[in-house]
């Protein structure tokens, strides 16, 4: 057999696992989101090995996604990490078995302070099912592992349980992309949801001609500009075209080109424009790639010229045009 068979039938194995343990969510889930969700606190997670490497993971989403929550072992909670947790908060403990040790042993130390918890497991009838208050079933009739052995399977399936409640808490939360921003504001998530086209507009030093102005005068604003395009505007101070180096090149080819020409001939007379410096900067990007554009102009209200957004601007803030 190849390996490539044998990765697919991993896949395979794991998402018809996945698929059949979606057909049993039920008011448990429901009621593990109203515990949560009313949780004053924050909710803190445990687990032992792989349950508590994936424990961790889900720590991780639920804080990035507006659920307060962090990540405890069980051994460093019997030495004093059980101090951090406090009344108002819950606990979601996850052991496949429903009976490691170390897991079974803070159990009561949690009903003394009647702290709520939610279980997952694959037995309803196992020690940490009994301690709980709500419990969430992680059985697998199999795991991907050739010996049945490793966790592999209910590891994918308790991940996936996991991304589930994340999702669900944010929906019952209505938890929007500003929210998500202001929990990512590092990173390419945070660039493309929190920086605005105010952040990195061009207020200063542009490339600016008068209507009438040479096509030789542009040219060498052009080139002081350095952003490949030369903005033109009336005896009112407001914009009335743009001159770019292709507009340049095409006219190049015409055979009545005179360099002393006035810009305003050749200038492109409807540049693409916008109003509002609160934009996201990756929609601007949005607009710059519709139009296969290099330079946004922003205007005012009196749609004078307040500032200018050139692709590489985006570019070096490290924009991309990427779907969440």
């Amino acid at each position: 057999m190849k390996f490539s068979d044998i990765a697919r039938e991993v896949l395979e194995l794991e998402a018809q696992q996945l698929v059949e343990a979606s057909k049993s969510i039920g008011e448990e889930f429901d009621r593990a989101i109203e515990l949560i969700y009313n949780t004053k606190g924050k909710l803190i997670i445990t687990g032992v090995g792989k349950s508590g490497l994936v424990g961790a993971k889900i720590a991780a989403t639920l804080a990035s996604t507006g659920t307060s929550s962090f990540f405890i072992h069980p051994t460093e909670a019997m030495h004093g990490d059980l101090g951090m947790i406090s009344k108002g908060d819950s606990v979601l403990a996850i052991s496949y078995s429903g009976e490691s040790e170390e897991l079974i042993n803070i159990l009561p130390h949690l009903k003394r302070f009647d702290i709520p918890l939610i279980s997952m497991a694959k037995d309803e009838n196992s020690s940490l099912a009994k301690y709980s208050d709500v419990f969430l079933s992680i059985k697998v009739e199999k795991e991907a592992c050739p010996l049945n052995a490793a966790p592999t399977t209910s590891t994918t399936l308790t991940m996936a349980l996991g991304d589930a409640l994340a999702v669900a808490l944010m929906k019952k939360r209505d938890f929007k992309k500003e929210d998500f921003a202001s929990f990512h504001p590092g990173g390419a998530l945070g660039k493309r949801l929190f920086i605005k086209v105010d952040n990195i507009l061009r207020r200063e030093n542009l490339p600016i001609v008068s209507r009438g102005t040479s096509i030789k005068d542009a040219i060498i604003k052009i080139s002081e500009g350095r952003i490949g395009n030369v903005i033109i505007i009336d005896e009112n101070s407001k914009v009335f075209g743009i001159l770019s180096d292709g507009d340049l090149r095409r006219a190049l080819m015409n055979d009545d080109f005179d360099i002393e020409k006035s810009v305003d001939s050749i200038a492109t007379r409807s540049p693409k424009t916008i109003k509002n410096t609160n934009l996201l900067a990756v929609e601007a990007l949005e607009i710059i790639e519709e139009y296969k554009i290099q330079l946004l102009l922003v205007l005012g209200d009196d749609n004078s010229l307040v500032g200018v957004i050139h692709i590489h601007d985006l570019i070096e803030a490290g924009i991309k045009n990427e779907k969440l």
